[in-house]
């Protein structure tokens, strides 16, 4: 049975579908089968592996309001073991319309539409990335509904720190009211740049505060992590000699590791 993990930070900027796309990439690399999941209505996780969103017949919007099924909308990358449900823009709209559909229908669960998918892809891959978008809507609280753990990404800046206690309230939600088992995977710092003393200071109150929680690994600013996307390319495809190459790939160990498979 696959574990469903999804990356969430209400706060954007922070590397999170960066972070998505390559974790789930490396995973792939080192054998597990991957699912990708683009939560997100900018679908910059879709294009970052490649997919060109306007060949799509369907995304995970059609998934969630019910007009597909998790067959027609998980497509196959290029990349080793990894496929994607990819979003587009009609995703934008997914929130209003997901609650307006729970009022015509009391049985309808707002928030459980993803879940009972990804319930049934579970049973197939190995490993599930979401890349959740930067709120906490309706689109979120689908993924912490249907996830079996988080990963909290961390810019390695002052202000990012400052949102991680509101993001904690919003995971204790939905561990009372949606998902008691949803645990906390891992914090990840990411862009991290040793030049500066407030990189270094993120980093020792990070690890202060999370302790065990947070990843050994973290995740440099770089360059060539920044141009894989325009290339549609993970970082392990664009530069696999790269350093950021290298931090994924302990991710998706330390991730392997954790989980025991």
């Amino acid at each position: 049975m696959g574990k469903v993990i999804a990356l969430v930070n209400q706060k954007g900027g922070v590397g999170k579908t960066t972070s998505s796309i390559n974790l789930a990439a490396s995973l792939g690399a080192l054998g597990k089968k991957v699912l990708l999941v683009d939560l997100d209505p900018q679908g910059n996780a879709t294009t970052g592996i490649g997919i060109d969103k306007g060949e799509l017949s369907c995304s995970v919007y059609d998934l969630l309001v019910g007009k597909a099924e998790l067959k027609d909308v998980i497509v196959k990358t290029k990349f080793k073991n990894l496929y994607v449900i990819p979003a587009t823009i009609n995703l934008a709209g997914a929130d209003i319309e997901l609650i307006d559909m729970s009022r015509v229908d009391m049985s309808f669960s707002k928030n459980g539409q993803l879940k009972k998918h990804l319930d049934i892809a579970k049973e197939t891959f190995d490993y599930i990335i979401i890349d959740c978008p930067p709120s906490l809507g309706v689109l979120t609280t689908n993924a912490l509904t249907a996830a079996n753990s988080v990963i909290i990404p961390v810019q390695c800046e002052f202000y990012s720190v400052q949102g991680i206690v509101q993001l904690l309230n919003t995971i204790r939600l939905a561990q009372n009211g949606l998902n008691p088992n949803l645990a906390i995977e891992g914090v990840l710092l990411t862009m991290y740049d040793s030049r500066t003393n407030a990189a270094i200071e993120v980093v020792e109150e990070v690890r202060s505060y999370f302790k065990e929680v947070v990843y050994s690994t973290i995740i440099p600013r770089q360059v060539r992590l920044a141009e894989a996307p325009s290339h549609g390319k993970p970082i392990i495809a664009y530069d696999p000699r790269c350093r950021a190459t290298d931090a994924y790939l302990n991710l998706a160990r330390e991730v392997v590791e954790k989980n025991g498979n």
